[in-house]
């Protein structure tokens, strides 16, 4: 490994302890009812839905992001700079999913939530393929 670069395992334990900050996060949004009654805990019907959601899709990142980082022989820093735009599309996810469960029902939230899945999800992606072309050499280097 050359001197200026860090290894898989290291980009993946970051990644991991952002990750599992998020689920932290989120799991925290929910509240606890103050009353013991059933009306109490359907009232964080939309709530609950919301983390529901937003746990499987960080859970489907997670898994995604655990088969990216072994498809590449190394890391260079251009793949550190698309992981830091994946982490950051997924930092925003407890906000928005709380936003949304508190405010069900209303576009705006259920917009701004959409539109963040929408760039975590899709920007990686089509950054690497953008990147193909012009880094051919050094993509045929990371991949196997």
């Amino acid at each position: 490994m050359e001197a200026n670069t860090i290894g898989k395992g290291r980009l993946e334990a970051f990644s991991d302890g952002v990750i599992a900050i998020i689920v932290t996060i989120m799991v925290l949004e929910l509240k606890i009812p103050h009353e013991g009654t059933l009306e109490a805990l359907t009232k964080l019907g939309p709530t609950f839905l919301s983390y529901m959601l937003s746990f499987l899709v960080v859970a489907i990142m997670w898994i995604n992001h655990h088969h990216m980082i072994h498809a590449f022989k190394r890391v260079t820093g251009s793949l550190l700079w698309l992981n830091m735009n994946l982490l950051f599309w997924m930092s925003l996810i407890p906000f928005v999913t709380g936003w949304m469960g508190e405010h069900s029902g209303s576009p705006l939230p259920v917009a701004i939530y959409g539109l963040d899945l929408t760039l975590f999800a899709c920007l990686p992606p089509t950054a690497w393929r953008t990147d193909l072309p012009v880094h051919q050499r050094c993509w045929n280097d990371l991949l196997p």
